[in-house]
């Protein structure tokens, strides 16, 4: 829902500014460069090439983008990347160069369900994904995380979707010792 608002909060000011007419509604609606829209079916009404502005001259235009991704981070309305990504950016946002927000603002623009296949090792991301230095980071943060707090055999072997779902009640005789597998 909210990538429709979107869509159609820029889409409608620049169709208005393309025809040069000049409107009340164009002029009051805010220029928010950091917001792209999503890879899909919105992204054929609103050019997803233009340049990210982001403006890192002064401290108060850097803590603004710093609490919007970090904001985009944690309210993305799937709990284990609000977790996950939020505390990363939280860590790592203030450090980060004009390239490095760009290559944030990329990885906050993928889907949910596809973000955590990718991050978690259920399915390979695509290159222009994988080669994402904020991706690397925080997909090598959860396959630590993964290897430090869980048994290998309660996950899923790579490219194969975790099951859902626990096995606790019904042990079946060649089930593992933990887990829901």
């Amino acid at each position: 829902m909210a990538n429709l608002r979107r869509a159609i909060l820029f889409t409608i000011p620049r169709i208005l500014n393309s025809s040069n007419r000049t409107s009340i509604a164009t002029s009051t609606l805010p220029s928010h460069n950091i917001y792209r829209p999503l890879t899909g079916s919105f992204s054929r009404f609103i050019s997803s090439n233009e340049a990210i502005n982001i403006d890192l001259s002064n401290e108060e235009s850097k803590r603004r983008l710093c609490n919007r991704l970090i904001y985009r981070s944690k309210q993305r309305g799937y709990l284990e990347l609000d977790l996950v990504l939020g505390k990363w950016v939280e860590e790592h946002v203030q450090s980060m160069d004009e390239n490095g927000i760009k290559s944030l603002v990329n990885v906050l623009d993928l889907e949910n369900p596809d973000l955590w296949k990718w991050l978690t090792g259920q399915e390979q991301p695509p290159d222009a994904i994988s080669t994402n230095p904020v991706f690397s980071a925080v997909r090598e943060k959860v396959m630590n995380n993964l290897d430090k707090h869980a048994s290998p055999d309660t996950r899923a072997v790579p490219g194969k979707p975790w099951v859902r779902g626990w096995d606790d009640i019904k042990r079946a005789r060649d089930a593992p010792i933990a887990g829901n597998q």
